[in-house]
């Protein structure tokens, strides 16, 4: 967050409110709703999920004006490996989806959906594996859909697919340590990688003190900003897979800054920052998108023309004005 903030009017000003629908169903999510801010240091994006209460979205804010609004920490490197994200779609699906993410060498197949069972997963890992061959890495991610047992289930019957990491396989920190030592118990070679754990603690460094995974997923919405999430990365001493949540190339840029201004040694593989792939439309007419399985690091310039198509409505844009006003207080709040 800014050292100071902005000027709510001059914030509230600089921000377009645009709707854009995914290609496929996301986590539930058919249209991506978010705050793009056309702001001194360039564009910035808020774009916490619809559901997430003020408390939860105002770190996102603190990340949208600490990148619109401050000079950021130096990148060492000018792209950013991407990995290709896989939604929880059918088998037959899966060729299209891994078509939109040229190049890309690692896969992140969501797993755990509701209203699916383990033997969707197994078939949509297993086609996964099959089209991408056995040099890719692939990962899956359960988004605390499991409990221990569950996960222990699963992770034994995924792992023939020989599997880089399970992300976020249950909701707790207790729980992931338990399922990481059962695995090892049981003689499963899959790692534990923590994602919600980290962005939606009150403490982001209790997962790594406990021992229960074996790598972070980090996030700069949702941490506050690139560099609250380099000095967690710090503290945390534990490699990092910088990842996104479905932003518009905006928000990717802000990730994939991160991504590049890590201490080195510390990325441990792919980034989930190629998920513009997944939108139908962008704020941008150079969008984010992986060519032979990189991005660039560096912002988009915004396109008037794009922000316009993608516009939400005057009932949505209104709604954003007024959560951006409530995190704006609590943000002036802490800081007071």
């Amino acid at each position: 967050m800014p050292s100071s903030l902005p000027p709510l009017a001059e914030v509230l000003d600089s921000m377009r409110v645009v709707a854009i629908p995914t290609r496929t169903r996301f986590r539930g999510v058919t249209v991506r709703e978010a705050a793009i801010f056309d702001a001194p240091a360039g564009p910035s994006e808020f774009s916490p999920f619809t559901e997430y209460d003020d408390a939860e979205a105002a770190s996102w804010l603190a990340a949208a004006l600490d990148y619109g609004w401050t000079a950021q920490p130096a990148p060492r490197l000018d792209r950013v490996e991407v990995n290709a994200t896989v939604p929880a779609v059918a088998p037959d699906e899966v060729a299209r989806i891994l078509d939109r993410f040229p190049g890309c060498r690692t896969a992140k197949v969501k797993v755990a959906e509701r209203g699916q069972v383990l033997a969707d997963d197994v078939a949509r890992v297993r086609r996964v594996r099959e089209l991408m061959g056995p040099d890719a890495r692939v990962r899956v991610d359960a988004n605390t859909g499991w409990s221990v047992a569950e996960a222990v289930t699963a992770l034994t019957a995924l792992a023939e697919f020989e599997l880089e990491y399970a992300e976020q396989p249950c909701v707790s920190v207790p729980e992931l340590a338990d399922v990481r030592d059962r695995l090892r118990a049981a003689g499963a070679q899959v790692r534990i990688a923590a994602d919600e754990s980290v962005r939606k603690a009150s403490d982001p460094l209790a997962v790594a003190r406990a021992g229960a995974a074996d790598l972070l997923i980090i996030k700069a919405q949702p941490l506050g900003g690139v560099a609250r999430a380099l000095g967690i990365v710090r503290e945390a001493n534990l490699p990092v897979v910088v990842s996104s949540a479905l932003d518009t190339s905006v928000g990717i840029s802000m990730g994939a800054h991160l991504a590049a201004a890590l201490p080195e040694g510390m990325l441990a593989g792919a980034c989930g920052l190629g998920t513009v792939a997944l939108l139908a439309d962008d704020v941008t007419d150079t969008p984010l998108v992986p060519v032979e399985g990189v991005i660039p690091v560096g912002r988009p310039a915004l396109s008037e023309a794009s922000l316009t198509r993608t516009a939400a409505s005057p009932e949505r844009t209104a709604w954003w004005v007024e959560r951006v006003t409530r995190c704006y207080a609590l943000l002036a709040a802490e800081a007071a």
